[in-house]
């Protein structure tokens, strides 16, 4: 009899040892935490992406490769490989213009003063910018955001949520802005060119052009303008700026830089392309949609334009045309790897 219950004792113990592991198991299963930007992901992408994917998760396992477009009607597209896109619930219906990433928050501006912030691109919050200006240009750096728009409105604001008006000596409209050797610049009508060192106080610079600037970016330790008219103006520090001839006569809408090369987009699907940003070469996307913006990431270039146009490239020579889900016009397309 005592062997009997000895060995009923010893039974229940094990099943009990079984059943909590069992729990366990379920308990950390729950527990971890599903990354919504994972079902993006395309099986069918190519080799090179799928390694790239694979590497940077190796590396950075809790960060996640992140590309942001925005355009017409607040309309905000994500994607985690620039392949397959998902359509965002922005709360905005109107014309989203750029988008930018620090401190843990992306934010986008658009017209009429529209600010939205997200902490991992799915869900956006609207917040009060203080303006009902069009932005046109948003960029992060020095733990500071800077906002660009009509009549050469500037606004800052350190984490997004909280915005602050800047003077910026000009009332032209501002389209674009980048940061570089301690500088930021923003870029506009007419050849407008100003500058900060704190995005707070701004200065007047000579652009020799009365073209319209519609991007600014830095790239290879020199800033570049790009404009309509095919106007392109360089600059190591911001404040002196020389003339480059593009070899174009089409309107340059967005621009960026990658594996060696600057890239700038404009209409019927053209588009330059330069090694040094001195010489420039046309090429043709396989497109007659107006592109109107431009970037780099995962080891990949992904254009975007008008009628929920984009495209995609290893090389910047050959493209591939990849679908959006949308109609509206996509006016800027942005890449961050972010935690």
């Amino acid at each position: 009899m005592k062997k009997i219950l000895h060995i009923l004792l010893i039974s229940c113990f094990s099943f009990t040892i079984v059943s909590c592991a069992k729990i366990n198991s379920t308990m950390d299963d729950i527990s971890n935490k599903y990354d919504e930007f994972s079902k993006e992901s395309d099986e069918t992408v190519a080799k090179d992406d799928q390694t790239t994917d694979s590497t940077i998760s190796e590396k950075t396992p809790s960060s996640r490769s992140l590309f942001v477009s925005v355009g017409g009607k607040g309309t905000i597209l994500t994607s985690s490989n620039g392949t397959k896109w998902t359509k965002r619930t922005s709360g905005s219906k109107g014309k989203l213009r750029a988008v930018a990433y620090g401190n843990d928050t992306l934010v986008v501006v658009g017209f009429s003063g529209t600010i939205l912030t997200s902490s991992d691109g799915a869900k956006w919050t609207k917040r009060k910018s203080g303006t009902k200006a069009h932005l046109g240009g948003v960029t992060y750096a020095n733990d500071t955001f800077v906002a660009v728009g009509n009549g050469g409105s500037v606004i800052t604001s350190s984490d997004g949520t909280k915005w602050t008006k800047r003077k910026s000596r000009t009332k032209t409209s501002l389209y674009g802005v980048a940061y570089g050797n301690n500088t930021f610049v923003a870029v506009g009508y007419k050849g407008t060119i100003i500058t900060s060192s704190n995005g707070t106080k701004w200065t007047k610079r000579k652009s020799n052009t009365s073209a319209e600037f519609n991007e600014v970016i830095y790239a290879d330790d020199t800033f570049f303008a790009f404009g309509f008219k095919g106007v392109i103006r360089s600059s190591l520090n911001g404040k002196s700026w020389s003339k480059i001839k593009s070899g174009t006569r089409m309107g340059l809408l967005g621009a960026s830089h990658g594996k060696s090369t600057l890239i700038a987009v404009g209409n019927t699907g053209k588009f330059i392309t330069s090694s040094d940003g001195k010489s420039w070469t046309k090429r043709n996307s396989g497109t007659k949609k107006h592109l109107r913006g431009i970037t780099y990431g995962n080891r990949k270039f992904v254009m975007v334009g008008n009628a929920g146009t984009i495209l995609t490239s290893t090389n910047s020579i050959t493209w591939r045309k990849m679908k959006s889900g949308t109609s509206r016009h996509l006016r800027r397309v942005f890449f961050k790897i972010v935690e």
